[in-house]
């Protein structure tokens, strides 16, 4: 018997390999229909809005499930080939989020794809020096999984990870800073914000600099997230330079989350490429498309007007491609800026949302 989520499978494979000419709207809602016909969690939620396939007609009215929903109920079209569980920081442990992947290779294809474009806009390999958890530290992190795919299949043979459950290797990884320099071969450093920031601190206590080789790049995700010293994206940018030689435009910012199989940048070093000196904002690839929308009523804002961010995204086809995030922000350009969180609990939208999915189960 075939599976029916192959077909469809194939057809977000295919976007996201040459997303040139083709209708993210018309796949969109052909993504919707079959999550609605095989995610019964979702189904359900669906049609206590009277929000089926026959009354879609654009992506921007595919219903979109809060974040939340991932810690209370499993979302998934079908078995999962793999669990990555969000770090239960926000709720504790026991309600972690949950993201249930059928299809690894949709995720593995979007992560790639758009890295590449924003971090290795010259499509040659670089050694990559990982201060994210290794797999067997973190082993139900999504952005292990990614970091794991990069180093693979994007980095030389000598890429290596310097954070295991024992911490972080700061002699290893100083180390490797210095063999970088006397080769004068670039390097892309993979981090989680936190764990530089620790870098650099240890930097100005033993006043140590570097100077990595030209076209050395970074790329950082997560934030501070209450851990370490806080530090604000100009300073950590001035750090960059300071003890690394590397200039912003070689500092790309990663936004992303457990729930979703795509992921977005900072366009500094893609624009840097195209000879474009746009201001930094965030970018996501062809298959994803964002709205911002109001917290209370969750009705899209005009261009501009800050609001929450709610994402849509083909690679999360196996699962729930439309995500209500807390997270607030503003369309710029062609992508959007992040401002930071909604101040609280969950903006009160989404908690209404939130509630109205679990009623329908």
């Amino acid at each position: 018997m075939n599976n029916p989520g192959n077909s469809i499978d194939a057809r977000v494979q295919d976007f996201i390999a040459t997303p040139e000419g083709k209708d993210f709207g018309a796949l969109a809602l052909a993504v919707f229909t079959y999550q609605f016909e095989h995610n019964l969690p979702y189904q359900r939620f669906c049609l206590a809005r009277d929000k089926t396939p026959k009354t879609v007609r654009t992506w921007k009215a595919i219903p979109a499930v809060p974040t939340v929903a991932f810690k209370e109920l499993n979302l998934s079209c079908g078995p999962p080939e793999k669990i990555f569980l969000t770090s239960g920081t926000t709720r504790g442990q026991e309600k972690r989020g949950r993201h249930l992947v059928p299809d690894l290779q949709l995720y593995h294809a979007s992560a790639l794809a758009h890295f590449s474009q924003c971090v290795l806009p010259e499509k040659r390999p670089l050694r990559v020096l990982s201060l994210i958890p290794d797999p067997e530290t973190q082993p139900h992190s999504s952005l292990t999984q990614m970091a794991e795919w990069v180093m693979r299949d994007l980095g030389t043979p000598d890429s290596r990870y310097f954070i295991d459950a024992d911490g972080i290797h700061l002699d290893a990884f100083v180390t490797a800073l210095i063999h970088a320099q006397e080769t004068s071969e670039p390097v892309c450093v993979l981090a989680i914000t936190s764990a530089l920031v620790a870098f650099f601190d240890w930097c100005a206590a033993n006043q140590k600099t570097f100077a990595l080789p030209s076209s050395s790049r970074i790329m950082d995700t997560g934030g501070n997230k209450g851990k370490g010293r806080p530090l604000s994206r100009k300073g950590y940018l001035q750090s960059c330079w300071k003890y690394l030689k590397v200039a912003g435009y070689y500092c790309v910012n990663e936004y992303g989350m457990t729930e979703m199989a795509s992921q977005f940048y900072d366009h500094v070093l893609y624009n840097r490429f195209r000879k474009s000196n746009e201001p930094r904002y965030k970018i996501g690839p062809a298959w994803t498309r964002t709205l911002v929308v109001h917290p209370e009523t969750l009705e899209e804002v005009p261009p501009g007007e800050h609001g929450i961010l709610r994402h849509f995204d083909l690679a999360n086809c196996g699962s729930v491609m439309a995500i209500q995030t807390d997270d607030v922000g503003y369309l710029t350009g062609e992508g959007f800026e992040i401002i930071g969180r909604t101040p609280g609990s969950e903006a009160r939208g989404c908690a209404l949302v939130l509630d109205e999915f679990l009623s329908a189960q």
